[in-house]
């Protein structure tokens, strides 16, 4: 953890949040992400006309990190637009759980968690290496 620029992600979100499309809500949201082998990638919110279809920050992170060469998520830091630290949504934590597993570290406004801290009791691709 000591090896983390906590400040450096967070910057990276609040410059995220300021990219975001947030017509009808007007509720920014930045995420910045460390990968296993160094990289930042980020995201921000982008909302639609058709609520359902509006893309949480996190969904874009977890984008650039598969098209800029995959890996995990070892550190994530998800603001609003006051740059304050922000809990994902569910769907953004089990894309965080998917993308970073068990020991990713989350910057929550309690501190940093791990990401079974944040979504105790997740499902994942082991559970599915169960199946009968």
């Amino acid at each position: 953890m000591s090896d983390i620029d906590w400040d450096a992600l967070r910057d990276r979100a609040i410059e995220m949040t300021k990219l975001a499309y947030a017509p009808y809500s007007n509720y920014r949201v930045g995420v910045a992400g460390l990968t296993d082998d160094g990289r930042v990638v980020a995201g921000c919110n982008v909302e639609n006309a058709a609520y359902g279809v509006t893309l949480c920050a996190e969904c874009g992170m977890v984008s650039e990190l598969h098209a800029t060469g995959g890996g995990l998520l070892v550190a994530v830091y998800c603001v609003d637009g006051r740059g304050e630290a922000l809990m994902p949504c569910g769907r953004c934590r089990q894309l965080l759980w998917e993308n970073g597993g068990a020991s990713c570290l989350f910057m929550t406004p309690e501190g940093i968690q791990t990401m079974d801290q944040v979504l105790p009791q997740a499902f994942g691709p082991d559970n599915l290496a169960q199946r009968p």
